[in-house]
């Protein structure tokens, strides 16, 4: 009965129902998009710089951090390998030689990263199968080179013609090879398409004299989340005097720092939204409890138990806040899940301004649940605390100066 009772109050009066329904629907609106939207992006931008090329997790002599030079390189376990490809998580285990050098055609000249790779284990990773505009992929017994199409436009090159990698090699040896362009890669990211060379593992470690030497393995994991479990059982049984084990996040601080930037300011922005909301929410409450101030007073004069009273004043304002909610949820749902699936392609201005930023120029929404369970729990504990005041008010209140009012 006090259920029906409720229902039925909150809509005595239409438009108080409905301007307290709004405030929760335009905060869980909004609060939904903001957060969809915020997530998808930097999850977009991440996952294309490590599936691009750093990968979750990535393993190298200790002091190549602080100093990446081919000298740092080191040749690895067999054992350690094969416990690292068969730990739980892991996708891909991409071995690498990985350096700078000078690429030079005819009167052009740039520094490039020169990446050496297993054509096979690497593509695992990084399916640079799939970004080949141009030509073909790489074989493991290859001596040509894929670069990236803004390197090749810089040099004025194209599939089939030679580029020359000048460098420094192992203890100063020298590095100078020619190079068969094979193919023209293209990445979401403009800064990888301007710099990136690859070269099958066997020519890079003969052109930097490193023999069976590596400077880094990279390793992709199935997801995100299990980033910090893998690599704290990588680093249980390498010998840390030896090697360092880091994540995408110290491989790419810049990056991470960004993101927990934005993250913050999206906090910021939305507690303003809520409380901006919880006030709103709040006042309606009040009113509505001074409108009815005589009724209150007449329901306990008549014999109505003031618990029950509350109990039917409290529902009503759940019900308030879960129509709001409903509301919300239906509007925003379909645009997130048409939009995680459909990215907004940014052009002219933001476009350019994402691409300065070395970031692919889309805007990403997550379907995710995580944060819609978060949105939901801020709005029920905003509704919840409304409720207390109605309730307070009426334990309090005075039947015969309530209908006196």
């Amino acid at each position: 009965m006090i259920l029906k009772v409720a229902w039925r109050n909150i809509w005595r009066n239409k438009r108080r129902t409905l301007i307290t329904a709004a405030s929760v629907f335009f905060a869980v609106f909004f609060g939904l998009m903001m957060r969809s939207m915020q997530i998808g992006t930097f999850g977009r931008i991440s996952d294309n710089l490590v599936s691009s090329y750093s990968g979750h997790i990535q393993i190298h002599k200790k002091g190549y951090s602080e100093e990446k030079i081919i000298n740092n390189s080191f040749e690895p376990a067999l054992e350690d390998n094969n416990k690292i490809k068969n730990l739980k998580h892991v996708k891909a285990f991409v071995p690498r030689i990985e350096s700078f050098a000078l690429a030079s055609s005819g009167d052009h000249t740039k520094g490039c990263f020169v990446t050496g790779i297993s054509p096979d284990e690497e593509n695992k990773m990084t399916k640079i199968s799939d970004k080949v505009t141009f030509g073909n992929y790489l074989t493991n017994k290859d001596k040509g080179a894929l670069i990236g199409d803004k390197l090749a436009s810089f040099l004025e090159v194209g599939v089939n013609d030679t580029i020359i990698l000048l460098g420094q090699g192992y203890h100063a040896a020298s590095a100078a090879g020619k190079y068969p362009i094979r193919g023209l890669l293209h990445f979401p990211s403009p800064r990888l398409n301007s710099s990136l060379v690859y070269i099958s593992l066997k020519e890079a470690q003969e052109l930097y004299s490193t023999e069976n030497k590596l400077t880094g393995i990279a390793v992709l994991l199935d997801a995100d989340k299990n980033t910090a479990s893998v690599k704290s059982e990588i680093a249980g049984f390498l010998n840390l005097d030896k090697y360092e084990v880091q994540d995408w996040g110290e491989i790419l601080p810049e990056l991470k720092q960004l993101i927990q930037t934005k993250s913050v300011s999206s906090y910021v922005m939305l507690g303003l939204l809520y409380m901006i909301v919880g006030f709103g929410v709040l006042g309606t409450v009040i009113m509505m409890t001074a409108e009815r101030r005589k009724e209150f007073g007449l329901l306990t004069a008549v014999g109505m138990k003031k618990i029950r009273l509350e109990m039917t004043v409290f529902l009503e304002t759940i019900f308030l806040g879960f129509v709001g909610v409903v509301l919300g949820f239906a509007a925003s749902l379909p645009i997130i899940f048409y939009y995680s699936i459909n990215p907004i392609v940014l052009s002219g201005t933001m476009a350019e301004m994402y691409a300065k930023n070395g970031f692919e120029p889309v805007i990403q929404f997550s379907s995710d649940t995580g944060y819609m369970y978060a949105q939901l729990i801020i709005v029920g504990i905003i509704v919840l605390i409304s409720a207390t005041y109605p309730m307070f008010k009426i334990s309090s209140l005075k039947p015969v100066n309530a209908m006196r009012a």
